[in-house]
């Protein structure tokens, strides 16, 4: 079943527990798992597609995996690895690239193929490739593979051009290896990681300013294995709360920080929905018809780009016209075409969008692109006269563990086919 059907009905409605954010914090957690020999649990790991991709990544190198519960998933990295992670598989998933500094620092070399992903921009990794090479690495792309070596890897200040995440994960993991100090300048900052770098430090790391732009790592000889949970996605929970700005009704999301979505809330905020902290989670509550506010994406603790095509989706019904414009990717508004198909009154100029907001939209068949793109054109739906059919959903399975089935949880009216 590779396609959701969803009609329009009642608002939403209902309390619902947001997934375990495996996509973005999950799977950084399992390459970094790598560092140290032994057995890691990780617990809150729902099931999404690019989990059976990173879980067949580490079985190639050597690791031991096995399911313990329906979300536990048991990592034994106790034998010899090795340092290489083939191409048919790291190209069908960017978090791939995230073995590099792990295995790196933990064998001296690594041979990982270059990654695939979602096709929502240039994504370059000159900004791993800089930092590792200012910590002793050698690095070289050849036939499609990133060959890495060093005879070992030393602390180093390092300034990032942009506060890339892929690169913070990478470096941050290569670092706690390192002889010295390692200093990363302008780092992400992104919730996801402080969970990694909480992680680290259970490992025995001594990781100090993650979730500030200054992050500190002074190198240990070696580091133990240690069980972790991971945090819940934020991600989806943004999803849900713009689920509710285009449905209408009123929702309770538990196991979610409303720290996390901060600039989320604010904005949903002066389009005239109501977004607070709950004792579990977040609140919200949405009238009949929000109003357009302009937005643009910014890194952490900005508007996150992923959040940008559901925000999309939701202007599009709104009353009045707003300017998007997408400072992170270059290539994001490509689901654009699909929603025009549902009447959208959206023009896109390079990194901009104006959309002016129409009362209803029209159902029709579209197509998922990208994992944030399906899922705003599935929300799209909730508001759209007739019944809109989503294909090409394996997009959207890749990040969601299962999104229409949360959706019809809160009363959506939605299944697969």
């Amino acid at each position: 079943m590779n396609s959701v059907a969803v009609r329009p009905g009642e608002p939403l409605h209902g309390t619902i527990k947001v997934s375990g954010a495996t996509k973005n914090s999950g799977l950084k957690q399992l390459a970094a798992a790598l560092l140290a020999p032994g057995v890691t649990r990780v617990r809150n790991l729902p099931k999404v597609q690019d989990l059976e991709v990173m879980i067949a990544v580490l079985e190639a190198i050597g690791a031991k995996v096995e399911w313990t519960a329906p979300d536990e998933l048991r990592l034994d990295t106790s034998g010899t690895l090795e340092p290489e992670a083939p191409y048919e598989l790291v190209t069908q998933m960017r978090a791939s690239i995230n073995v590099l500094g792990p295995l790196l620092a933990r064998c001296g070399e690594a041979r990982v193929a270059l990654p695939g992903g979602d096709n929502i921009g240039n994504r370059k990794l000159d900004m791993h490739f800089n930092g590792l090479n200012a910590m002793g690495a050698e690095l070289e792309v050849s036939h499609g593979f990133v060959n890495a070596r060093c005879n070992a890897l030393n602390g180093a200040r390092i300034v990032l051009e942009f506060p890339s995440v892929g690169a913070t994960e990478n470096l941050l993991t290569a670092a706690v290896l390192a002889k010295g100090e390692t200093v990363i300048e302008n780092a992400a900052r992104e919730p996801e990681i402080t969970d990694l770098a909480a992680f680290l430090n259970r490992m025995g790391a001594h990781v100090l300013g993650a979730g500030t732009s200054t992050i500190t790592v002074e190198g240990v000889d070696e580091l133990s294995s240690t069980d972790t949970e991971i945090m819940g996605d934020r991600i989806e929970a943004g999803t849900l709360l713009f689920a509710c700005g285009i449905a209408g009704g009123e929702i309770l999301l538990e196991g979610v920080q409303f720290e996390n979505l901060e600039i989320v809330a604010m904005k949903l905020g002066e389009m005239g929905m109501r977004v607070s902290k709950a004792p579990e989670g977040i609140w919200a509550a949405a009238p009949e018809r929000l109003r357009a506010v302009d937005i643009q994406t910014l890194p952490y603790p900005g508007f996150a780009t992923d959040f940008m095509p559901m925000a999309v989706a939701l202007l599009a019904t709104c009353s009045g016209t707003a300017i998007v414009t997408e400072n992170v990717f270059d290539n994001r508004f490509s689901f654009v075409d699909e929603l025009l198909r549902m009447g959208a009154d959206i023009t896109t100029d390079s990194r901009h969008s104006v959309v002016r907001g129409q009362e209803g939209l029209s159902a029709a068949p579209v197509r998922a692109l990208d994992v944030r793109a399906g899922a705003a054109l599935l929300l799209a739906g909730l508001r759209a006269d007739g019944e809109t059919i989503v294909h090409d959903w394996h997009h959207v399975d890749r990040g969601y563990p299962d999104l229409p089935g949360a959706l019809a949880t809160l009363g959506a009216n939605i299944n697969r086919c």
